[in-house]
């Protein structure tokens, strides 16, 4: 694990602000190992969505404004069968200074706020990332913003209107932003999540 200096934090925390975002728990610790979910949680339930599997492919031409970026990504989520949890894997490649990742609510060419921390905060200027990312569970606790006190199923919803993206924010902690790839703290790379089958 890095050390986190304080100016390291100083540009991690300014990340935040530059995203607009509050008190968050992220659903995954930088280790990108799963979180355990409860025993017995996977218990069917009628009210649980036909749909369980959702995929986004990130690239910079999805970002707004586009990003001129080799980067690419790819968001994989399953709903467990009471419909009260999402297990997700998020992978980047050819990318640099990865220093966030969330799902945000809006349609395709639209910036939104974010609903749910998939990764970070990590200090800016981490080097090259290549391979998963971030994986781990995410639940209604997890959810903030528009989302937060909102339950699982609401937040399926709007993915499955087509009113969710997910991204990943890059930092070179050197003075200056959007200077190139490797330092776009709004967002790199960005897909809208879709349903991608009940199985």
């Amino acid at each position: 694990m890095r050390a986190f200096t304080v100016s390291s934090g100083l540009v991690a925390l300014a990340a935040v602000v530059a995203c607009g975002l509050g008190d968050s728990a992220v659903p995954t610790d930088q280790n990108g190992l799963a979180v355990a979910s409860a025993p017995g949680s996977a218990v069917a339930s009628s009210n649980a969505p036909e749909t369980k599997n959702f995929v986004a492919h990130l690239s910079g031409d999805n970002e707004v404004p586009t990003r001129p970026t080799l980067g690419q990504g790819e968001l994989k989520m399953q709903l467990s069968a009471d419909g009260k949890s999402l297990d997700y894997r998020i992978i980047s490649s050819n990318i640099t200074n990865v220093v966030q990742s969330h799902i945000h609510i809006a349609p395709a060419g639209v910036n939104g706020p974010i609903a749910v921390f998939l990764y970070g905060l990590v200090p800016a200027g981490g080097g090259r990332t290549d391979g998963v990312l971030a994986k781990g569970t995410i639940t209604a606790a997890n959810l903030i913003g528009p989302m937060a006190g909102h339950p699982l199923s609401d937040f399926i919803a709007a993915i499955e209107a087509g009113n969710a993206y997910a991204n990943v924010h890059t930092n070179d902690g050197v003075d200056g932003t959007n200077t190139g790839p490797g330092d776009f703290p709004g967002g790199e790379i960005r897909g809208q999540v879709r349903a991608n089958g009940p199985e």
